[in-house]
């Protein structure tokens, strides 16, 4: 295989893969042996990094990494069509990896292998799938190391106002804003557009669209370079799904389409959208999980709050669950369930099990809702415990199909883990309202 050429000046390669928390995990390189063995060969990681939680602690109970095989190695092969240019890093590349196992398998929980999983299943029924992400996130003054001394309390917001659509207040934050919409170009991400959102220093960053995988790969890469490029100037960033009561959550909303034969097939054959969107309604509890993965995600699901608390499809209304926009080749849905803290793979995956489940069941949606369905009492309310979701997953028969008997049970033992270390955590709030009144 010829080995391929770094773009630009780069003297180190950073290979990484999303882990089960859509963080990447990887290795950095020097350029040289990059070419020389890793391009080619790949590299190895420990296989503990899909059985810790978020502080990196192997949590036992999972079949595929444990104590007792003494957490082995994966094996990260580069996907060289991700090898772009890292411009928020210093002579920085970046490629992204699939995992496999010792014997040459796919890891099929890997969550890249979990969208791929699905879009096979697209493939199959003679779909291409188009896929778009629009993230919202809380800038702040605060660095990341001051507010991490500090407990995440008491920060300055990158603002003193609410900022939606305000061009002023927005252009106050353009030095990082400006530099991100550079650097995600010089990575090959194009951005459509940046603005303030419904929070004091709240804003949203919207993608173009691309095939679901790599519009995937891009949702990350921008996560990874608005953290460096906040971190170097100075401020912090989150995407956490509900960052502080009172004020505005922050989503991950998903636009996706399914295309055949070079046409929209939404637009084109009214059975197909109807099938698909019947199917993402059925679904969504199944499968809420992959679209609001932590516990934090629930509280993000307040009626009056821009995010959805009932299951429902509308024409362009943002009270609905599920927004049909678009005409012709840009028709497409609109999945408001997801947070911020969404791992796109998943997230992706989601939709396309259940819409294409839809599709084959032949279900049709019922009626586009009119009205606001924060009052629409008769419609089925979201899961708003990662508890109560996690069963749901777990009795799911749709996602132990789609999903593989083993690959479920590792999700939802994850998904376990999280609701238990939650369980016995004591929280600021109890502090606050039981230390000296009870």
């Amino acid at each position: 295989m010829k080995p391929p050429s770094l773009p630009g000046d780069a003297e180190t390669v950073v290979l990484a893969f999303p882990d089960l928390y859509g963080r990447l995990m990887g290795k950095r390189f020097a350029a040289e042996f990059f070419l020389e063995a890793v391009a080619e060969g790949g590299t190895h990681a420990c296989d503990y990094l899909f059985a810790v939680d978020m502080e990196m602690n192997p949590v036992p109970g999972y079949a595929f990494a444990n104590w007792e095989e003494g957490f082995g190695d994966v094996h990260l092969v580069p996907d060289l069509s991700t090898l772009r240019p890292a411009p928020w890093l210093e002579r920085t590349a970046l490629v992204l990896a699939d995992v496999y196992d010792r014997e040459g398998r796919p890891v099929e929980l890997a969550p890249r292998w979990v969208l791929k999983r699905a879009l096979e299943k697209a493939a199959a029924m003679g779909f291409k799938v188009e896929a778009a992400s629009e993230l919202e996130f809380y800038l702040f003054e605060t660095p990341f190391a001051e507010a991490a001394r500090a407990g995440y309390a008491g920060l300055e917001p990158a603002g003193h106002y609410l900022e939606d659509y305000h061009v002023f207040q927005g252009g106050r934050h353009e030095p990082l804003l400006a530099e991100l919409r550079r650097a995600l170009a010089g990575a090959g991400i194009p951005v459509e557009s940046s603005k303030g959102e419904w929070g004091v220093g709240q804003h949203e960053v919207n993608l173009r669209h691309a095939e679901a995988l790599a519009s995937a790969d891009r949702h990350l890469v921008f996560k990874e370079a608005l953290k460096t490029l906040a971190d170097r100037m100075g401020k912090s960033v989150t995407f956490m799904a509900k960052p502080f009561d009172g004020r505005a959550g922050s989503s991950g909303h998903v636009h996706l389409s399914l295309w055949r034969e070079g046409k929209n097939a939404f637009s084109e054959d009214p059975a197909v959208f109807e099938g698909f969107l019947a199917g993402l309604l059925a679904y969504a509890p199944d499968f809420l999980v992959f679209y609001a993965p932590t516990v934090n995600s629930y509280k993000r699901y307040e009626d009056g709050s821009w995010a959805p608390t009932r299951l429902a499809w509308s024409v362009d209304n943002r009270t609905a669950g599920f927004r049909v926009v678009g005409k012709g080749p840009a028709f497409r849905i609109e999945n408001r369930l997801p947070g911020a803290d969404t791992n796109p793979y998943l997230a992706y995956a989601a939709m396309l099990f259940s819409g294409l489940k839809g599709i084959e069941e032949g279900l049709k949606p019922p009626p586009a809702f009119r009205g606001n369905v924060y009052e629409a009492e008769e419609l089925p309310r979201v899961p708003y415990t990662l508890d109560v979701a996690t069963r749901r997953f777990a009795e799911s028969s749709l996602a132990r199909e789609a999903l593989s008997e083993a690959v479920h049970a590792h999700y939802v033992h994850f998904f376990e883990t999280e609701w238990a270390a939650f369980r016995s955590a004591v929280t600021d709030w109890e502090r606050r309202r039981y230390f000296e009144r009870i």
